[in-house]
């Protein structure tokens, strides 16, 4: 097994630690005695995890050590170190926690999509599932979510509207704004793989009730 290779497993490793730590610091916040060092140590492990992302892909290219395995492992790491980070901040009672709404939109888009790829590749026989960048936004601001739900920066948890007097009776803190935000460029994102799905079996023929498709692909 190659080096970046075990990286990548070492990634997957730190996904229960980092659930472990969170949970048991959220256990405290229900309890009235949370314990930092437990938050913290939930951020030092997530930190690693992701930073190990870039490594594990620097070092594969450096080494000339690419594989098959590294390439299905790589994309599981980084979406279980995400959706782990986004279902555990949701639901174990930490001081700024994501809204529960959030994990079952994030949860339920990734179902949607690989439930599509499924199809696809059951219908095409392949996949071209490009990048777009509604997809990468939705990715880096579910990451800055994340992020300040762990780091709990003041500015990020005050009141978005606190100095817009003519405003008095509206109480949405700044990470209200961003979770929205991220919430629909990640509806977006997923009607946007779903409608590119769709375009795929439609060229395959499979969307063509005649049946006069052929089956051929572009």
């Amino acid at each position: 097994m190659t080096i970046a290779n075990k990286i990548t497993l070492a990634r997957i490793g730190l996904i229960p630690v980092f659930v472990l730590f969170a949970i048991y610091y959220g256990q405290g916040v229900l309890a009235g005695d949370p314990q930092e060092a437990l938050r913290w140590a939930a951020v030092g492990t997530f930190a690693l995890a992701a930073a190990s992302d870039g490594l594990d892909g620097w070092l594969a290219r450096r080494l000339n050590q690419r594989t098959e395995l590294g390439v299905v492992l790589d994309p599981i790491a980084d979406k279980g170190l995400l959706l782990a980070g986004i279902l555990t901040l949701s639901f174990c009672h930490w001081t700024n926690a994501l809204p529960v709404w959030f994990a079952v939109l994030v949860v339920a888009r990734d179902v949607a999509v690989l439930t599509g790829i499924v199809g696809v590749f059951a219908l095409h026989g392949k996949v071209n599932l490009r990048p777009h960048w509604t997809g990468k936004t939705a990715t880096a601001l579910q990451m800055l979510s994340l992020t300040g739900v762990m780091l709990q920066p003041e500015w990020l948890v005050a009141p978005c509207f606190s100095g817009w007097p003519w405003m008095p009776f509206v109480w949405v803190r700044n990470l209200d704004v961003l979770v929205f935000v991220t919430g629909v460029f990640t509806l977006v994102s997923g009607f946007g793989y779903l409608g590119e799905g769709i375009a795929q079996a439609h060229r395959s023929g499979h969307g063509d009730p005649s049946g006069q498709g052929g089956g051929k692909s572009d």
